[in-house]
C-alpha cells in the first residue's frame, strides 16, 4: 500500500474541550491529529461483528476542519500487542472506511496492548497502554498484524514508541533495537513520542540521548511533545500542560537528524484545557512553530 510522505508542520492532537478552540484558532495549527476512538461507540451486533455507531456532530466538525487543514490519525483501539482477543479485523476495516473519507496523510497506532481475553469469544478493555515485550515471538505477532493494516489502510502507517512504569524482566532486546527491526520487517514507519521517552528516562534511569543514538531516525515520520507532572515517586505522562524545557532540548536537538519528519504534534489531554485555558496552547504551538522553522521545518 502507500507510503508516501507529507511535510505538515505543527500539529495539534485534538480533544473534545478543543472543539472551539479549532475552529476559533485554525492559524495556530497547520493540521490536526484526530483520534478516530473518540468520534464513534463501539457495539456488537447479533451475528458477533463489531459495529461502530459514529457521532454526527463530530463528523460535521471533522469535515468542516478536512476542508481547511491535513488531518492526521492516532488510533488508541488497536491493541497490536494483544496476544490473543484484542486485535481486530473489524476494527482496521473501520479505519480504512475513515482513510476513504477523510484521506489521513498517515496512520498512527501505539507499540502496546489494551485487551485480554476475557471467557470465550469476548475480550476486556484495560483503559490503560501496556508495553509489549521486547523478543522475538512479539516481533513475529506484531508483524503479521501490521502487514493486515498497511493492506487494509491506504496511508502510511506509524508505530509509537510507549510509556512504561515498569520494566519486563530478560527482555531479548533493547526497545531502540526491537524498533528499528520492526520498521525494516514491516515498512512501517516511526512516531517518536519525546516525551514519553523523557518520562522513561526519568523513571528509569537511562539517557535519552543514547536512546536517540540506538534509533534509526530515518524511520521518524511525526514527533509528539507534551507535559507532565511528579506524582508519588514516579513522573507522569499526564498531557497535563506546558511541555518541560528537557523535552524541548530533545527537540532542538534531534529535529536536524529527521530526514523524513512529517510534523510535530503537541498534546493536552481536554481535561486540562478548561483548567489552565486556551493562552497556555497558543502559546506552546507558538513556540513549536518558532522551533520549526529554526529547523526548516515548515510546511
Amino acid at each position: 500500500m502507500s507510503q508516501r510522505r507529507a511535510r505538515l508542520g505543527v500539529g495539534l492532537s485534538y480533544q473534545g474541550s478543543l472543539r472551539d478552540f479549532v475552529r476559533e484558532h485554525l492559524e495556530a495549527y497547520d493540521f490536526l491529529e484526530v483520534i478516530p476512538d473518540i468520534f464513534w461507540t463501539e457495539e456488537r451486533g447479533p451475528d458477533g461483528a463489531l459495529r461502530f455507531r459514529e457521532n454526527p456532530e463530530g463528523l460535521r466538525l471533522l469535515d468542516w476542519v478536512a476542508a481547511r487543514r491535513p488531518l492526521v490519525a492516532h488510533s488508541v483501539g488497536m491493541s497490536l500487542g494483544s496476544a490473543e482477543g484484542g486485535f481486530s479485523p473489524d476494527y482496521v476495516a473501520q479505519l480504512a472506511r475513515w482513510q476513504r473519507r477523510y484521506h489521513f496523510a498517515w496512520l498512527s497506532e501505539h507499540l502496546s496492548f489494551t485487551r485480554l481475553p476475557h471467557g470465550p469469544g469476548e475480550h476486556m478493555d484495560l483503559g490503560v497502554m501496556l508495553p509489549v515485550p521486547y523478543d522475538e515471538d512479539t516481533l513475529e505477532l506484531l508483524a503479521g498484524r501490521v502487514a493486515q493494516v498497511r493492506q487494509a489502510v491506504d496511508a502510511p502507517f506509524l508505530l509509537e514508541n510507549n510509556v512504561f512504569y515498569y520494566q519486563l524482566p530478560e527482555q531479548e532486546l533493547s526497545e531502540p533495537a526491537f524498533l528499528k527491526r520492526l520498521g525494516e520487517r514491516t515498512g512501517s514507519g516511526l512516531l517518536l513520542d519525546l516525551h514519553n521517552l523523557h518520562t522513561n528516562a526519568r523513571n528509569h534511569g537511562f539517557s535519552p540521548l543514547d536512546f536517540l543514538e540506538a534509533l534509526d531516525l530515518s524511520q521518524v515520520v511525526e514527533l509528539h511533545i507534551a507535559g507532565g507532572y511528579e506524582w508519588e515517586g514516579f513522573y507522569l505522562d499526564a498531557h497535563s500542560g506546558a511541555c518541560p524545557d528537557p523535552v524541548w532540548e530533545l527537540l532542538e536537538q534531534v529535529l536536524p537528524r529527521l530526514p523524513n519528519l512529517g510534523g510535530v504534534v503537541f498534546e493536552m489531554f481536554g481535561n486540562y484545557v478548561p483548567l489552565l485555558g486556551t493562552d497556555i496552547l497558543l502559546g506552546e504551538l507558538r513556540r513549536l512553530r518558532g522551533v520549526l522553522e529554526r529547523h526548516g521545518g515548515r510546511p
